[in-house]
């Protein structure tokens, strides 16, 4: 796969296209520095990033729209240039806060519509002002869901203009073939957002999503932060890796690039998350070399099978 940093897009198939790199804005409210998203989606875009990842959840939606907006006035881009996903959370299953769910985040962006969006979890907490409903006890309250339902209001609002594009996230085969059998499918799932990276590159969902044309969007693509009260600590992390340093060394590039290299090669999408204005920049120069056949299979082999986002939720 021969791709330039203004090629690097992958068909979807409802006839959109998404760019194989994205900027992910993945933020903890309590411990990231207000403006910092702001600052970082405006730097992505100087850089040449085109698709932004945000979810409603990150509680920063409003600064990725000022971003867009900002850079938009400047006459940097236009707003068909930018390709953003937003995200349909837990306790909005049901068919009839779907679309009020996403005119709140086309609201709160000072947006038209999202480009792409999506389920994020195949399974729901109970509807409610609570983004983490939880008993008495500390246990998360959960919420009986009827994925196809949630699908119809969702292909709804694809129809009304709100999102040009619709798909999924963290849905398993099992999940995608509930959506894929269902009567009367209008748009299937164009994406099925996942962890995916060298140490869990999920060949089978990759084979199953390929053969039904769902683009596989990885992301933690250079593994996560090493913060256990959601991370798996106890793997290794991803850029000490010995092969991909090894290999970067060879191409003056770093392990990070390597890895996201190895993903796009695949055809997978990644949207690795950072606010540093360094390795935002270091993470789109990407396009200006190939790994080999006998790279990729090295790189294949470091497979662990091991999940760092372990969602225990």
């Amino acid at each position: 796969m021969n791709l330039t940093a203004e090629s690097h897009r992958v068909p979807l198939s409802d006839g959109n296209s998404i760019p194989l790199l994205g900027l992910g804005t993945y933020a903890d409210p309590q411990k990231t520095p207000k403006g910092s998203c702001l600052e970082s989606v405006k730097i992505a875009i100087d850089t040449g990033y085109r698709h932004i990842d945000g979810a409603f959840v990150y509680f920063n939606e409003h600064e990725v729209g000022q971003a867009i907006r900002e850079k938009i006035a400047e006459g940097k881009i236009k707003r068909e240039d930018i390709f953003y996903c937003g995200k349909l959370w837990n306790t909005c299953h049901p068919p009839e806060l779907v679309r009020p769910t996403l005119e709140k985040t086309l609201k709160i962006l000072q947006l038209d519509y999202v480009d792409l969006y999506i389920i994020e979890l195949p399974m729901a907490f109970k509807p409610g002002d609570a983004i983490y409903p939880k008993d008495e006890n500390g246990k998360f309250i959960y919420h009986e869901t009827d994925l196809c339902a949630t699908w119809e209001a969702m292909e709804a609002c694809k129809d009304a203009g709100l999102a040009k594009s619709i798909g999924v996230s963290n849905f398993n085969r099992r999940q995608l073939e509930m959506i894929l059998n269902k009567p009367g499918l209008k748009y299937k799932p164009v994406s099925n957002q996942v962890e995916c990276h060298p140490y869990f590159t999920q060949p089978k969902l990759l084979e199953f999503c390929r053969k039904h044309d769902i683009v596989i969007v990885g992301y933690s693509p250079l593994g996560t932060s090493r913060d256990e009260t959601w991370v798996n600590v106890s793997s290794p992390p991803l850029l000490k890796d010995p092969v991909l340093n090894a290999i970067g060394k060879k191409y003056n590039k770093t392990a990070a690039q390597v890895a996201l290299r190895f993903s796009i090669q695949r055809g997978v999408v990644v949207i690795p998350k950072s606010f540093n204005p360094q390795r935002i920049r270091e993470n789109f120069q990407i396009f200006d070399f190939s790994l080999t056949e006998k790279e990729m299979k090295e790189i294949e082999a470091l497979n662990k099978n091991v999940r760092y986002v372990e969602l225990l939720m």
